[in-house]
């Protein structure tokens, strides 16, 4: 078994928590002196520092949310000078103010730590040629991985995202073994490589490392079988550090959590409440070794549990299971809970389906009409008719059967999805809610 760093990814449980709720005391000495903020929210909720004696007095502190992350926007929430943060990220703001995170030389350093980790974990080493088709820049995606890949001795191949034909040229020439990307664009990958008539075994790619949206088994099975490597799901958050947060081992029973870095809780989206291990909920994450910019339990929006035995592998540290999807993200129809992972596992187990589908949501009179457009195969697009109809009605069953709601199948022609280089989008709801 590979580790970067078998003390820390093996630290017995009761050491572990010793160490979480050393750096928990310390952190949130840290916001509630230098973080305004903070310190008005804590005094709101009648906590001080000095109340928070064992790990279970975390919940009695308040959340984190992206909004306020925005009302503190750009530095509000750093607890250093500018003089002392080195490095500076932030989202995109298509949806208002972006969110931005600053890092020390610490924070560097251990982010870096934490991608070593997490590749050593996916089985890079330092002989690996590592294609990093994140995008570089704000997003930290990219310079993220670089930074991680070099640490642990590989060479990067620091291709970002975009022009796709020449990522598959470079695989080819410089005999890339792992690639970091997202799952949808590894996927559009595949297709521009059957267009240039490039197979699987004239690549020397063995692993893929995927990230920055929810995907699905039944697409980590696809990608496996068009792409013949094994793929591993990464978890991160720009807020919270970026990729590394969270990587699966080499037995992909979950995505081990670098909790001598992170705390993570599952709490009921609604109510807020801590739920038991193994229930799905909303994960929240409180950093314990952030210099810049710590984040005192923080809602990410994603769905789903956590698993704190020990792994096969030998790691201590708990597992989450793959992100079922986002709470933002969730349409409800008609009183029922859509995510785009459902739909995406029953159409991965159709026959002639392709793994590109787009949710439609509209209202109709008082009635939430969804629409879901999948594309098909080459050869089913251009058979019969009524082959096509048994196609449309048989997902449409399965649909049913899965969600437990009625939804219209549109069967589309190839390649009429858009394709994304980077988070694919799935879900386009037109209703004035």
């Amino acid at each position: 078994m590979s580790y970067w760093d078998k003390e820390k990814e093996c630290m017995p449980r009761e050491q572990l928590r010793e160490l979480q709720l050393r750096r928990l005391k310390e952190t949130v000495y840290r916001v509630y002196a230098f973080v305004p903020a903070y310190k008005a929210k804590m005094d709101q909720a009648g906590i001080r520092p000095e109340d928070i004696k064992c790990l279970e007095d975390l919940e009695k502190l308040p959340f984190t949310t992206k909004q306020d992350l925005r009302d503190n926007y750009p530095f509000g929430l750093f607890t250093l000078p500018m003089s002392e943060v080195v490095r500076i990220h932030s989202s995109s703001g298509t949806t208002g103010k972006p969110t931005v995170v600053g890092y020390s030389r610490k924070d560097l350093d251990t982010w870096s730590e934490l991608m070593a980790r997490a590749l050593t974990s996916a089985g890079a080493t330092r002989y690996s040629v590592i294609q990093n088709a994140y995008g570089y820049g704000l997003f930290t995606g990219g310079l993220g991985v670089h930074y991680g890949a070099e640490k642990i001795g590989a060479s990067v191949i620091p291709s970002s995202g975009g022009n796709t034909k020449r990522q598959i040229m470079l695989m080819q020439d410089f005999g890339t073994t792992e690639l970091t990307c997202t799952p949808s664009y590894v996927l559009f990958m595949y297709e521009i490589m059957q267009e240039m008539g490039i197979e699987p075994a004239d690549l020397k790619l063995r692993a893929g490392i995927f990230g920055a949206e929810p995907w699905s088994e039944n697409m980590r099975r696809d990608i496996e079988n068009k792409l013949k490597i094994k793929a591993f799901d990464i978890y991160g958050l720009t807020e919270i550090i970026g990729p590394g947060v969270a990587i699966e081992c080499g037995c992909r029973q979950g995505l081990h959590i670098a909790e001598d870095h992170f705390i993570a809780e599952i709490i009921d989206p609604q109510s807020g409440k801590v739920l038991d291990d193994g229930s799905t909920g909303e994960m929240v994450i409180t950093t314990i070794s952030k210099e810049a910019l710590p984040l005192i339990r923080y809602r990410t929006r994603d769905l789903t549990a956590i698993d704190r035995n020990i792994c096969d592998c030998g790691r201590t540290h708990a597992r989450m299971k793959k992100v079922l999807g986002r709470s933002d993200d969730m349409v409800i129809i008609r009183g029922v809970n859509v995510f785009p992972s459902m739909v995406e596992s029953v159409l991965l187990n159709i026959p002639g389906v392709e793994p590109h589908y787009l949710l439609i949501v509209e209202r109709r009179g008082t009635l939430d009409q969804l629409e879901i457009q999948v594309e098909v195969s080459e050869k089913l697009f251009s058979d019969e008719v009524r082959k096509l109809e048994e196609l449309g009605a048989l997902i449409g069953k399965e649909m049913e059967s899965a969600l437990g709601i009625n939804a219209k199948i549109r069967l589309v022609e190839p390649k009429s999805i858009q394709r994304s280089e980077g988070k694919a989008k799935r879900v386009i709801d037109r209703r004035n809610i």
